[in-house]
This record gives C-alpha cells, structure tokens and sequence, in this order.
C-alpha cells in the first residue's frame, strides 16, 4: 500500500464525497473532507456516510460503515489538512475558485506533501502557475461514480517531477483502478472526447434525428458505452458539461461549439439528474 497516511479532499461535493469515498475503501488511514461552511460540511458528511453505507450493504468490503466511517472527518477549516501527505483539490470547475483553494492548502502543507486537482478540462499548468511548489502539483481527474469508476486520468503539468507522476500511478493502483498518463492540453484525453461525443449528441436531439433514448441506445448497443452520452451529461450536469464545452470551444475552436439546445436548457434549469430533469426524467 503506497497512500498517504492522512489524505485531504477540499471540495465535498458529489465528486469530493466520490474520492473520500474511494480512499476510504482503499484503507488509507484518515481521509479529511474540507467544505466551505457548517451546512455544506454537514451535507458532506450525510453523502459520505450514505456512500459508505451502500457500500457495506452490497458486501464489497470486510469492514463495517463505522470502521470506515471512524476514519473520515469533515471540516470547514483548510488548517485541518496540514498533516496529510496528499490533498485533492475538488472544488468547481471555475479556474478564479480553484486558484484560491489550492493556494490557500498550499499555505498550510509542509514542502513535502503532494498536492491535486481533479480539474476535468482546466489547465494544470495554469493552475500550477499560481503556486510556489508547482512541481508537487498533479492532474488526478477522477470519473463520477468515483468509487464504481475504472479509470483515473493523471495529467502532467510542466513542472510536475517524475516522481510524482510515478507516485499518482501506484495511489491509483491502490484504489483498485487503472490509470492513464497524458500531458496537460485543453479537456486532457477523456474530456475532449467524451464532450465531442455529447455535444453530437445533442445536436442530432436538435435536429430531431432521434430521440434521446434512441440516441444512447446506440451507442450503449452498437458501441458497447457504458452509458449513452445524453444519459451521461445528464449525470455530469449540463450546466458542467456547458461550462467544459465553452472552455474547449475558446481554446480548441468551432469543433467544440456549443449547440443552442444545450444553451436552452441549461437556462430553463433542465440540469439534469441534480434538477430532476434533463434528457431523461430522474425521478427519485
């Protein structure tokens, strides 16, 4: 086993409660989930434990919620992570929140800790630029459901030290799934083409080509897709997959345009599975 001891995840959104959750059932000795306010920790908290406990109850691991449970703290204050010898940064894709967050943990790590972020499209190095140990900063962008999910997709920053991408790998292995190593360039590997696919998607929604179920189904049966790619953003989020699609778009060009449908619903509040409603209907 190569984790750290103690490690932080800032951010305990679904995506943050994900990869607690993963190092949780990896056996890490402590996870420290950090959130902005009393009530953001508190939903954390809940989702980790609701995690944890379909966990158990599926029998995939010898240990009971509360051994696990009894391993995990939420905390509103970024101090709390001081003595972790890895933190994930997993806040919003926003490029302003994530520069103060992971400057704000940097201030409190020791020069030897290792330090990431689980940007799904956002530069690294550009983030990297804003800290004064760039070199111990990494890509490690997980995949939503983090635990459920094969993949962790290593992006190497410019001034990423070797050892780090080496370390990230076996951290990676630990968590009982397969990694990929790609340098850092606009959506990385996985983003650019899992939003190709689903912008197309879209517009052929828009287009009345098929409907949204018609759509997946091909690509779920004929291409063997985990799930369809409307399914997929609905997910995700559109207003995420939105937000990716436009950063592409502005670096990569008109291949990555966003279609208007997508603008549409994102403006009538048709997120998703987080507003009840997006392609599909998600009715708890």
């Amino acid at each position: 086993m190569t984790l750290p001891r103690t490690v932080g995840v800032v951010g305990g959104g679904r995506m943050g409660v994900g990869i607690a959750h993963a190092f949780l059932l990896a056996g890490a000795a402590e996870v420290v989930v950090v959130e902005r306010d009393d009530q953001a920790a508190a939903r954390a908290r809940a989702g980790l434990e609701r995690a944890v406990a379909a966990s158990v109850e599926r029998g995939s691991i010898p240990r009971t919620a509360p051994e696990l449970l009894g391993r995990a703290r939420v905390t509103t204050s970024v101090a709390d992570v001081a003595a972790a010898g890895l933190v994930v940064e997993a806040v919003p894709e926003d490029l302003a929140t994530k520069v103060d967050v992971l400057g704000r943990v940097e201030a409190v790590l020791p020069p030897t800790a290792w330090l990431a972020t689980n940007t799904s499209s956002l530069s690294v190095d550009a983030l990297a630029g804003h800290l004064d140990h760039a070199e111990r900063f990494v890509g490690l962008h997980f995949f939503n459901p983090v635990p459920a999910s094969a993949l962790v997709e290593i992006v190497r920053g410019a001034r990423t030290v070797p050892v780090l991408v080496e370390e990230a790998a076996a951290w990676v292995a630990d968590l009982g799934k397969a990694s990929i190593v790609v340098s850092d360039s606009p959506g990385f590997a996985s983003s650019r083409l899992g939003v190709a696919i689903g912008l197309e998607a879209i517009r052929m929604v828009e287009e009345g080509v098929a409907s949204p179920a018609d759509i997946d189904t091909a690509m779920v049966r004929g291409y063997r897709f985990p799930v369809g790619p409307l399914r997929l953003t609905d997910l995700v989020g559109l207003d995420v997959r939105l937000g990716i699609a436009e950063h592409l778009e502005r670096e990569l060009g008109p291949r990555f345009a966003v279609p208007p449908l997508l603008r549409e619903m994102v403006a009538a509040g048709r997120l998703g599975r987080k507003a009840g409603e997006g392609f599909f209907r998600w009715d708890e």
